[in-house]
This record gives C-alpha cells, sequence and structure tokens, in this order.
C-alpha cells in the first residue's frame, strides 16, 4: 500500500515530483473519452523513466503468438491495444535551456486531476518561468485533445520560450514481441494551419483489417518560425515572449481520425482537416467549457456523495471518473479493457469483467441503451464464440477469455481453455439485464443465439460419471487463479447448471424465428435436464472456530491442502505473487478472488443465509485478494451478513485499490473493469440493492465512519434518490411515473 496523492474529495493532486513514483503518477492521471485516451506522462521531454502511452478505442494489432511447446487449440495471435502516435510531444526550451523535470530545478510543482471537470492540470517553476499546462481529452467532440499552456515571469526578467510540437509515429508497445514496431506511416506534410501524419498498422497474417489513425495539429498564440517532417515526425516550431509581468498562453488542438469510422485514407486525412477547421473557429474557452458540462452531465446521473470520510468519497468518484472515461456507450462497437487508456497490460481486449462487475454498474447509472450495446457485442461475435468451442472440439459457443473480434486471443493454456466458467457470465448478463430493466426483448430476440449457444456449450464439455451417477466437469480454472486445472470447481459446475435451468425455463418464450434458427430439439432438452438435475456439486463439513459447518467445496481436492489462514502469514511475502514461485502458489490453499463466492455475489437469493455465512467464514481468511475484482465482492457479501467492518474494510480496498497501490502494480495502469466495484459495494453491499419479481428493495445501512451517504439509481425509467443517514433513509422520485418499493420490508409508494 502507497498513497502518493493528497486526499481530496474532487482532485487527485501531488506536489511531490519522485522518479521512482513517476509510472504510478502517470496512471493516477489518465485522461480518457471512449474514442482515445492517454496516461499522464509529460509532453516535453524527460529522460528519466517514464511510459509514454496514447491508445485508440477499437484499434489494436493480432501480434503472433510465440510459445516454446505449441499445443493444439492455441490461438494464432493475441490481440493487443497498441501505443498510438504521441500527439501531445514538445521538446521546450526557456533561453535556450531545455525543460526536462528529471534534470532541471524544479519549484512549486503540482499535478491534479480534477475529476470533476475532467481535465489534468500541471504547474512548475524552472528557469524563472512559472508553467501550467491544461490538457483534456473532449467529452463533447471525440476527436479532439487540447493542450493548453500559460507561462509567467516570476523572477521579474523577460524570456523567450522555444516549443516544438510534434506528431511522433515512432512509438513502440513495451509489451511487444523483440521490440516489434506496428505503425508505418503513410503520409504526412506541414502547412501554414499546422501539420499531420498518417499512419497504417503494419499487414499481419491473420485477416485483420489494417487500422489507418491520422493527428493533425494546429495552434492558438505564438509565432511560426520553423515547420520540419522526417521519417516518422512531424513539427511545428514556435516561439513565445514571456513579458516581466502577466501571462501568455499557448494552445495545441490535435484531431484524430482514423478508419474506424472512414472508408479511404483521403477520407480520413480529410475529415481531420475539416474537424479541425471547425474546432479552430472556437475560442478555448468554448471548447473547455462544452467539454466540463458534459462531465457535469455525466455527474448529475451517477454521483455519490459520502460525508464524513474524504477518503471514501475520493475513491469512488476516482473510479467513476476512470470507469466513464473508458466507456460511456456511445460506440456499440467497444467494450471495455481492463486497463482502459491507462497501460498495455492485458493487451487492452474485453474481458469476462464487463458482464461480471460493469454491466451491473451502467444499468444504474446509465440509460438501458448502454447495456443493450454491451449485450450486443456478445452477439456480434457469435461467429468467433462458435469458433473458439470448435478449436475445442466443442458444440456451441466459447465466449473468449480476450478478445477483440471474438477469437480468443490469449495463449496460457491455463487461463484461456480451463478459465471456461467466464461463458457463464454472458449467460448472466442477459439474465442481469432482463431483470433488472423488465426488458425480455433481448433475451427472447438476439440474445437467444447467445444463451442457447452458450448452453450447448456446457452440456458437450460436462462428462457423466457412472461411478457417482453425476455429471462433472473437469479440467478447469475457476475465477480463482491460483488454482489450475482442477475437477469439479463448485462456482464452475454450480454456474453451468444454472445457464441449463435458466435455458430451460425460458425456452416458451422465445421467439418462433429464434427458436427455428437453433432447431433445439426435444432430446437437446431432456439431456440439458438430466443434466440440471444431476450436477455434481462438491460439500462437505468443516470446522470453523471449534463449530462444524457445511460448505461447499472449492473443488474436489481443495480441503486436502494445508488450511492456515493468511492472517498467519509473513506481511513480508506480500502479495504472494510477486514473491513466491508459481508452483508455491498453486499448492497453496489461497485463493486469488472470490471462487465459490462468486455464485453468491451473482445469486444472493439462491442460498440460505447459513450457506452464505458459513461459506464466507471459510474461504475469506484464505483469501489474499489480490485480483483487482476481489474485495468487492467480499464487500457486498459482508455487508448482507452484517458484518460491517469486514465491509467497510473491502468497500476501502475496493475504492482506493489504485488510489493508494494496494496490490504494488498500478505503475502498469488502473484497474478499470475493477473500478466498478466500489459503486458495487456501496449501492449493492450499503443499500442492500436487490430486484426480485420485478420490485425494487433496498436495505441500507451506514458505515460507523460515515455521516451519510447519497446515490442516485436508475431504475425501469425512474431516476431515484437514496440518501443514508445515521437515522432515517429518505428515498425520492426524481424523475418518473409513480412506483411502489421496498425499503427495509416495507411498501414505500415515491411520486
Amino acid at each position: 500500500m502507497k498513497r502518493i496523492f493528497e486526499v481530496n474529495p474532487w482532485t487527485v493532486t501531488s506536489h511531490d515530483l519522485n522518479p521512482e513514483d513517476k509510472r504510478i503518477q502517470e496512471s493516477m492521471t489518465s485522461l480518457g473519452n471512449e474514442y482515445m485516451g492517454m496516461r499522464g506522462m509529460f509532453e516535453e521531454v524527460y529522460s528519466g523513466d517514464t511510459h509514454q502511452g496514447i491508445y485508440i478505442g477499437g484499434v489494436w494489432f493480432p501480434d503472433k503468438t510465440r510459445v516454446g511447446w505449441w499445443k493444439n487449440g492455441y490461438p494464432l495471435y493475441f490481440g493487443k491495444a497498441i501505443n498510438a502516435l504521441n500527439f501531445v510531444k514538445a521538446d521546450i526550451t526557456v533561453d535556450g535551456q531545455q525543460v526536462d523535470l528529471a534534470k532541471n530545478m524544479v519549484n512549486d510543482f503540482e499535478i491534479s486531476l480534477d475529476m470533476q471537470k475532467g481535465i489534468l492540470i500541471r504547474t512548475f517553476t524552472v528557469f524563472g518561468v512559472k508553467f501550467v499546462v491544461t490538457r483534456l481529452i473532449s467529452a463533447a467532440t471525440k476527436e479532439l485533445a487540447d493542450l493548453h499552456y500559460s507561462f509567467s515571469s516570476v523572477d521579474g526578467q523577460t524570456h523567450q520560450i522555444t516549443f516544438d510540437a510534434s506528431i511522433d509515429a515512432d512509438v513502440v508497445n513495451e509489451d511487444s514481441n523483440y521490440d516489434e514496431q506496428f505503425w508505418q506511416v503513410l503520409d504526412a506534410d506541414n502547412s501554414e494551419n499546422g501539420s499531420f501524419i498518417a499512419t497504417q498498422t503494419i499487414s499481419n497474417d491473420f485477416g485483420v483489417p489494417q487500422f489507418t489513425v491520422v493527428a493533425r495539429q494546429a495552434f492558438v498564440g505564438g509565432e511560426l518560425i520553423h515547420q520540419q517532417k522526417n521519417e516518422w515526425e512531424v513539427t511545428d516550431r514556435y516561439t513565445i515572449q514571456v513579458p516581466t509581468d502577466g501571462t501568455v498562453t499557448f494552445e495545441k488542438r490535435v484531431i484524430v481520425t482514423t478508419s474506424r469510422d472512414y472508408n479511404s485514407l483521403i477520407e480520413t486525412i480529410e475529415a481531420g482537416e475539416h474537424l479541425l477547421d471547425d474546432v479552430m473557429i472556437h475560442s478555448y474557452g468554448d471548447i473547455y467549457q462544452a467539454h466540463t458540462q458534459e462531465w457535469a452531465k455525466r455527474w448529475e446521473k451517477a454521483d455519490v456523495q459520502i460525508n464524513g470520510d474524504d477518503a471514501a468519497q475520493q475513491g469512488i468518484r476516482f473510479n467513476l471518473f476512470q470507469l466513464f472515461s473508458t466507456y460511456y456507450g456511445n460506440d456499440p462497437r467497444l467494450n471495455i479493457g481492463p486497463k482502459g487508456f491507462t497501460g498495455e497490460k492485458y493487451g487492452g481486449a474485453t474481458y469476462w469483467d464487463t458482464e461480471a462487475f460493469a454491466i451491473p454498474v451502467y444499468l444504474g447509472v446509465a440509460d438501458p441503451k448502454v447495456t443493450r450495446s454491451l449485450l450486443q457485442y456478445r452477439f456480434d461475435q457469435l461467429d468467433g464464440a462458435f469458433h473458439n468451442a470448435k478449436e475445442q472440439g466443442l458444440a456451441g459457443a466459447l465466449y473468449p477469455m480476450v478478445t477483440f473480434d471474438g477469437i480468443e486471443s490469449h495463449n496460457e493454456w491455463e487461463i484461456t481453455f480451463e478459465e471456461i466458467h467466464r461463458n457463464s457470465t454472458i449467460a448472466y448478463a442477459i439474465y442481469n439485464y432482463t431483470n433488472i430493466t423488465g426488458d425480455r426483448s433481448w433475451l427472447e430476440g438476439d440474445g437467444a443465439q447467445v444463451l442457447y449457444n452458450i448452453a450447448r456449450f456446457w452440456a458437450d464439455r460436462v462428462h457423466y460419471s457412472a461411478r457417482k451417477g453425476q455429471y462433472m466437469i473437469h479440467g478447469v480454472t475457476g475465477p480463482n487463479e491460483y488454482e489450475n486445472n482442477v475437477n469439479n470447481n463448485f462456482y464452475t459446475n454450480w454456474m453451468a447448471q444454472w445457464v441449463l435451468k435458466y435455458a430451460l425455463e425460458n425456452y416458451d418464450q422465445i421467439n418462433a424465428d429464434e427458436k427455428e434458427k437453433l432447431a433445439i430439439t426435444t432430446d437437446e432438452l431432456a439431456h440439458w435436464q438430466d443434466i440440471v438435475d444431476k450436477m455434481y456439486l462438491p460439500q462437505a463439513d468443516v470446522q470453523i472456530n471449534g463449530e462444524t459447518k457445511h460448505i461447499f467445496e472449492a473443488h474436489d481436492t481443495f480441503l486436502d491442502k494445508e488450511l492456515i489462514p493468511v492472517s498467519e502469514l509473513d506481511p513480508a511475502v506480500r502479495p504472494i505473487n510477486q514473491h513466491w514461485s508459481w508452483d508455491h502458489i498453486l499448492r497453496s490453499p489461497y485463493i486469488k478472488q472470490s471462487d465459490t463466492l462468486h455464485a453468491m455475489f451473482y445469486f444472493p437469493d439462491a442460498f440460505t443465509e447459513e450457506e452464505k455465512r458459513n461459506n464466507f467464514e471459510f474461504y475469506e481468511p484464505l483469501t489474499v485478494h489480490e485480483s483487482s475484482l476481489s474485495p468487492s465482492v467480499h464487500s457486498i457479501l459482508a455487508a448482507e451478513l452484517k458484518l460491517e467492518d469486514k465491509a467497510v474494510e473491502m468497500y476501502e480496498r475496493a475504492a482506493r485499490l489504485d488510489l493508494d497501490n494496494y496490490n504494488n502494480d498500478t505503475a502498469d495502469g488502473l484497474h478499470i473493469t475493477a473500478m466498478t466495484g466500489s459503486w458495487l459495494a456501496i449501492v449493492q453491499g450499503f443499500a442492500g440493492m436487490r430486484v426480485r419479481d420485478g420490485k425494487l428493495h433496498l436495505a441500507p445501512f451506514l458505515p460507523k465512519k460515515w455521516t451519510s451517504y447519497a446515490f442516485r439509481l436508475v431504475f425501469r425509467g425512474h431516476v431515484l434518490e437514496v440518501q443514508v443517514t445515521k437515522d432515517i433513509t429518505t428515498v425520492e422520485l426524481i424523475s418518473g411515473d409513480p412506483i411502489v418499493i421496498d425499503l427495509d420490508g416495507s411498501d414505500l409508494a415515491l411520486q
């Protein structure tokens, strides 16, 4: 745990320019607008350790899979979001002295992410000049990035600033194979209105389209004195005279266009030119106001207000800010990468995190069409899921662990082809959407193709044990990735059974056209029912605090391990994934994230309170929470079990996972999909939000550390505001028709 930013409800601010923390600082101050985003690296030269990263939504490259021992079924390529043109690059001098904060004597340094307005402000003084740099990635014009500089003299002298503003295509990914370069330059030019460069991803052998990205820059202020271009870069050189008193400004505006939106290189270039012309007729104040107003609309719907604990308040806002910076439902072709625009780990692709954690949040804070887009994303990639299942010799659809286009592009066998529980979470997302919104149209239409082909996969993946007279699933990895190739993982088996049960329950309601396309036979339906009736779910009696309790066993041999609780581990070996060998981890009893408990997170009403309590009390002490997705699940379950201290502890970990660098990995980028967990912990945990038979239920409690909290909730065409204090919970209907909800077990009519 390491906190390098100050606690403030609306900002993430640091006054410390510590080279050791530079990468953490860059991750924490990332900006994005769903279309594109970047890490909080400095624009000017920085000779110290840094990770320059700019990423464009939906732009990726299929990097060839390289393994020492090829196995049948391996994906041919590993998809990754690639580092794009560096369009913020600058070489700045003051009176001939280069600005490089790794070398200069720097005074009054501050870097501050303003989450309310969606801007990054950096202030510092070097060589007698105070710099204030304001960066925004426009929420109003998706293709626009704006860098606004103000300069003022602090020593009473005049100064001349030389500003080389460049767009650089000579970029690489830190995680590429053998330092490959993924870009080639197609065109570049300087003109009196600025400069542009057009790039395209290099060709590949896998039939994945090549992407074209064009960046064009123009300026407000200063005097243009020189332009140049070379094989990889275009540059416009400006000079700015800084007076003895007062402030002078200089602004760089960048428009980025891609072949995702246009049909040819010429169209992509010309579109950028027209967009920049449109942008240049507006003042900086206009651009700034349009951007900040869009963020104000988002916060009006989604802000969570916590009184009495500024660290908790900062945490939830930071997480929502970065989540909305990554995805806000404006482009149905996109999804949510675990690192968003903040780093390259995990390849920037789509994981099961979206369906498990992100969809429940968007259902509560945005129009249902946002979630429909995320569901449709999986339908549009159904052919890829068929391909993935076929590669394993199985029927139906197997949704990928990692993907951009529906084809599996992750090459760790124990994850890619054993962690198949993810398939059930795609089906769970359909259920979740249908249950919360009351809209069955997607389930009974396109969603039927997704659900019933997932069911077919599970019916083929199970096997029948004649000895036990039950169906089993061997050779899997559950959500706990610290155990691989286990037999009968409880969660995997339970979810497979649930998928088949849910499919059977809804079969009569799906559209006739969908039934005809599926061509499910009565024999298939009978087989699915047989699996539901005879699925093996491991369980056992164990000792918990000196008492015999019944639990669901994580898998067939979990209880044969040496069950030493996490509390007895030497803190020096935590996190264990950074200190132990993989063999040591696999033999240990330690759980990376919720596994058996995950089914109870998805379906709290499917288990008794005794079952939830017994399993929580047994498994949580063995959980190291080294997955960013883990704390929120445990917070929600602990809240339901009225274990307030544990619920708050896990909320704080979820809310401040990156702010406090809990897992010592924030330097790689933020945990975007896990950021959903803080909202879930408050709304589903502390406020007890459930939807049962179409009715909204709330059962709030107030953590002792807080004096109150409030949030807004979108539900079936209504917007509700929930306020919880020590003495009372109030629910106000902000918009929508009258509605009756359940509050603490009693009906509450709202108008």
